[in-house]
């Protein structure tokens, strides 16, 4: 590990990004040394040149309890280290974040639970946050705050340094006002995104809320009919500063998947999955995060009754259900592991054969490479979130299909539906409507299949990550300075 504690707190990066995590796994061996991999998502292979040209940092939790605080500094990029305990990591992540915040911006599908303590330890968690990028970012920085983790960090920071201009981005959906109204610290949430100049959203909705709550909890005065069609922004007037909301839907590098779906050994690959399992008329598909927001359980019991109803047949219909591992210490999670597994079970002692079952089950990460195998070889993609802020798997799927091959079904609650209007969408509490709908994907003729799927592709092509995030920074450049775009 290299860089100067002494140079990272004089602050001279010009483009800061602050999220929970680094764009890096960080492990410590049995000797107690450490050591560290690049983990480059979406948002870090978008934001990457921008943060080299401009002497940029980030700042995140490494994923390690206790781990260091020293700056890593890696090809230009600066990585700041935020150090969180044990207690912090309970209190703040599994407990406010994803037990209270998570659940309650999914429409309540489980119950948010409210503890004064773990409210608490977010306001410290976010209060570190803030004061390690104000010591990163030089005189007049961009900052760009990414998620709810973080929803304080934009006032605590302007407080800190009114020099900076501040982004927020939202990647989980924002909840109708009534359900928002239930959080306890409902206004200081506000007042804390209000700290940004600009706060983004994925869809119109989303904005409509804050800026409606903006004006209920904080008295603020609100230009709510300018998120409509007419206008992408709305603005909240608070004193003298004036904060900009809008809609930014996110993406993914689809030309960098599209380029290695192509791949002769991805292809060769998904030949091979096909004949692993038997050779079968048509393959099924689920790609998630295990966790209750995605309808897994939904769409397990739509294929069962499909299979039982006759209308998918147990000898050449198979369903693959990648379920990545997600938040294993936290209650509810448990229990839907067990449920789903206790469906795959179900489903395979009623329809499978010996050495031939209808529904396959992972429940461990995929590597890149072998995920868009699956999706060549998938026929049907099944996406049905009961609520998503967008949900990336669609678009990945759509842009791995280059053959114009295969369907999505998707549900109507994400983020995506709004742009992937040619999916098969579905209402994922509507168990009669999936159920048709995943027949009808699978009946799909070749020239439907390729109207449907050339219309999606073009969607994700044109509108990638990059685009998403270029959109973001102008909009927040202009909120101070036209002139003076982090893109040019």
């Amino acid at each position: 590990m290299s860089g100067d504690r002494k140079s990272a707190r004089s602050g001279n990066s010009d483009f800061v990004v602050v999220a929970n995590r680094l764009p890096i796994d960080m492990e410590r061996l049995p000797d107690g040394s450490l050591t560290w991999k690049r983990s480059p998502g979406g948002l870090v292979t978008a934001l990457e040149p921008l943060l080299r040209r401009q002497r940029g940092a980030w700042i995140g939790w490494p994923g390690i309890v206790d781990g260091p605080e020293d700056p890593i500094v890696e090809d230009d990029l600066q990585l700041f280290p935020v150090q969180l305990s044990a207690e912090d990591v309970a209190e703040y992540y599994e407990g406010f974040s994803n037990a209270t915040l998570w659940p309650l911006y999914h429409d309540v599908i489980v119950k948010p639970i409210y503890h004064r303590e773990w409210w608490d330890r977010y306001v410290d968690v976010n209060r570190r946050f803030a004061e390690a990028t104000s010591r990163a970012a030089a005189e007049g920085a961009t900052v760009w705050v990414q998620d709810y983790q973080l929803q304080l960090v934009p006032k605590m920071l302007r407080m800190l340094r009114p020099d900076l201009t501040i982004g927020f981005f939202l990647h989980i959906p924002f909840p109708p006002v009534e359900l928002f109204m239930q959080m306890p610290w409902r206004t200081e949430i506000i007042e804390g995104l209000l700290g940004a100049d600009l706060v983004g959203f994925h869809l119109p909705g989303g904005a409509q809320n804050f800026l409606f709550l903006s004006r209920r909890l904080v008295g603020a005065n609100t230009s709510r009919a300018s998120v409509g069609v007419r206008s992408r922004f709305g603005e909240v007037q608070l004193g003298l500063r004036t904060v900009k909301v809008g809609a930014f839907p996110i993406s993914i590098d689809s030309a960098d998947l599209d380029r290695k779906a192509r791949n002769r050994d991805i292809r060769r690959r998904a030949r091979e999955i096909r004949a692993e399992l038997g050779g079968p008329r048509k393959i099924l598909l689920g790609v998630d995060r295990l966790d209750y927001t995605k309808g897994i359980d939904v769409r397990l019991r739509a294929f069962s009754e499909l299979l039982a109803e006759g209308r998918a047949k147990r000898d050449d219909t198979v369903f693959i259900q990648l379920a990545t591992p997600s938040r294993e210490r936290v209650e509810s999670y448990r229990i839907l592991r067990n449920e789903v597994e206790q469906q795959v079970g179900h489903i395979n002692g009623e329809y499978g054969e010996v050495g031939h079952p209808v529904v396959h089950y992972l429940h461990r990460p995929v590597p890149r490479e072998e995920l868009i195998a699956f999706f060549v070889a998938a026929d049907v993609m099944v996406v049905t979130p009961l609520r998503d802020g967008m949900n990336l798997v669609a678009k990945e799927y759509v842009a791995c299909r280059s053959d114009l091959g295969g369907a999505l079904v998707l549900s109507e609650f994400t983020g995506a539906a709004a742009e992937l209007r040619q999916a098969y969408l579905t209402n994922p509490h509507d168990l009669e409507g999936v159920k048709d709908t995943i027949e009808a994907a699978l009946n799909q003729t070749p020239e439907e299949g390729r109207r449907r799927m050339r219309a999606l592709r073009r969607q994700v092509l044109a509108h990638d990550v990059d685009r998403w995030a270029r959109s973001f920074l102008d909009a927040l450049a202009d909120t101070k300075d036209p002139a003076q775009s982090p893109t040019d």
